[in-house]
């Protein structure tokens, strides 16, 4: 069964997360008050409603408790932001991350409900800053505090060999994911790779491990 996310706010983030969904094959749902925003997703979206994510009512007709998960992207309202939460957790949405301005606003959130907090952009600049200092990862996400998942560029001398043979885990302590290839297309995506597979010239590794550990892979690669 295909994944059902909401996503509540259709500014430029909330349009941005939506499209990112949408090319992951997750089915969207949208809710934001200005009619043009719902106007330009609602060809692509499972469903697309105008109205106030504040009233439980909008949230029921745009079918939001089918969710396996909800965004809450509107963070300049922060009263509405904090309200669109508390709804959502009492709809008992199995999953709520909501967007905050600052760490006063994140913290009410993580009160109310919300099981993940995000800082779009002090994120995106400690994302900068870990791509200058090590260019061959090329995405982040952090999973928990000391650990995430990354997107790391294979270096010329790993290509030709297999994943046995570059000896991720024993050498790094790390695990890779998956193997994404040259192109990045979906289909050319290897979910669990064993330890057999080829890396060959342009793959990606999404490698999971401590950030310590994923810091020198990074800057012996």
């Amino acid at each position: 069964m295909r994944r059902r996310v909401a996503v509540l706010g259709a500014g430029r983030f909330g349009a941005a997360l939506a499209t990112a969904l949408l090319e992951r094959g997750v089915e969207v749902v949208v809710i934001d008050r200005e009619p043009e925003a719902i106007q330009r997703l609602s060809s692509s979206v499972a469903r697309a409603v105008a109205g106030d994510t504040t009233e439980v009512e909008v949230l029921r007709e745009a079918g939001v408790e089918t969710c396996d998960a909800a965004v809450v992207t509107i963070s300049e309202n922060m009263e509405g932001s904090i309200l669109t939460t508390l709804l959502l957790k009492d709809m008992k949405i199995p999953h709520i991350v909501a967007r905050a301005q600052n760490e006063i606003h994140g913290a009410v959130l993580e009160r109310v409900g919300a099981d993940r907090v995000v800082y779009p952009v002090s994120d995106m600049a400690l994302r900068v800053a870990r791509s200058l200092v090590s260019p061959t990862i090329e995405d982040y996400m952090e999973v928990c505090e000391g650990a995430s998942v990354v997107d790391l560029k294979a270096p010329r001398q790993w290509t030709g060999k297999t994943l046995a043979q570059v000896r991720l885990p024993q050498e790094y302590g790390v695990t890779v994911l998956a193997l994404r290839r040259a192109g990045g297309k979906k289909k050319a995506i290897v979910l669990v790779p064993s330890a057999e597979d080829l890396i060959t010239a342009g793959d990606t590794l999404v490698v999971y491990g401590p950030d310590d550990k994923l810091r020198r892979l990074a800057e012996q690669s």
